[in-house]
């Protein structure tokens, strides 16, 4: 999807500030989310990780906000609508959803940037929603209405409709509520392909451990960016640890960086 993924930046924002009902959120955040990789978000409750990632993604309403955001080096409020949807698929925390629209469907509800106005869903647009929803794990129940399945199950349609976009870039606001550990897994590995084929990941994630399997990890604690870097680095290791008090250590458990309780 990029011929240079790892040369180029995906999203770029400069100086945001945000201001939610009088609240001000962000306080001149700068990040260049580099393309082709995964990016984890992470800090405490109240850094305005979500208020970040939608930021990004063009979904914050009723704020105010100031700065300049890019999407693939062209100014985001550039981008036509249906062009920008192309290009950028979004999951939300408690996303609202028609509960009586059968679970394909939702899926579905993917691919609506790619078709014309009233036409009726192309071969291509089958197959992606059946290959999302296969990814997810979600195709058993594709005719039950989304007011029927569990909160795991509601989750994974809504991944299945954001992968249906088939987009270069796609954000993730608590990807991982209500899935178990072995969903989670899943997860895991879906992200792992999307962006060995190209594509750039952005998940704001509580998971630690699992944020900890991204390339990069960017760091918040009250509106502002703290630490910006690689997985892999002391320094990521030190800035987490100080952004939580402390209260976690990194470590290396079977080649896998995690978050651990500090006791």
């Amino acid at each position: 999807m990029h011929s240079s993924a790892t040369d180029s930046i995906a999203v770029r924002a400069r100086g945001i500030r945000a201001n939610v009902q009088k609240t001000q959120i962000l306080h001149g955040v700068d990040v260049a989310l580099p393309a082709g990789r995964w990016t984890s978000v992470v800090g405490p409750n109240g850094a305005g990780k979500s208020t970040l990632l939608k930021c990004l993604a063009g979904l914050l309403r009723h704020a105010r906000i100031e700065g300049e955001i890019e999407l693939l080096g062209r100014p985001l409020a550039d981008w036509p609508a249906r062009e920008r949807a192309r290009q950028l698929a979004w999951l939300g925390q408690n996303e609202a959803a028609a509960d009586e629209l059968p679970a394909y469907d939702i899926a579905m509800l993917g691919r609506l940037p790619h078709r014309a106005w009233m036409a009726p869903p192309s071969d291509a647009d089958h197959a992606a929603v059946q290959a999302a929803l296969h990814t997810t794990q979600a195709w058993d129940w594709r005719a039950r209405p989304l007011a029927q399945l569990s909160g795991g199950e509601r989750q994974r349609v809504l991944l299945a409709r954001a992968l249906a976009v088939q987009a270069p870039i796609t954000l993730m606001d608590e990807p991982l509520a209500n899935l178990d550990p072995p969903h989670q897994s899943d997860w895991l590995r879906t992200v792992r392909a999307l962006v060995a084929g190209g594509a750039t990941v952005v998940s704001v994630l509580h998971e630690i451990s699992i944020a900890l399997q991204a390339d990069d990890l960017l760091i918040m604690a009250a509106g502002r960016v703290v630490h910006h870097g690689p997985c892999s680095d002391a320094a990521t290791h030190a800035a987490l640890e100080q952004v939580f008090e402390q209260r976690i250590q990194v470590r290396q458990i079977d080649g896998l960086w995690m978050a651990l309780p500090r006791v």
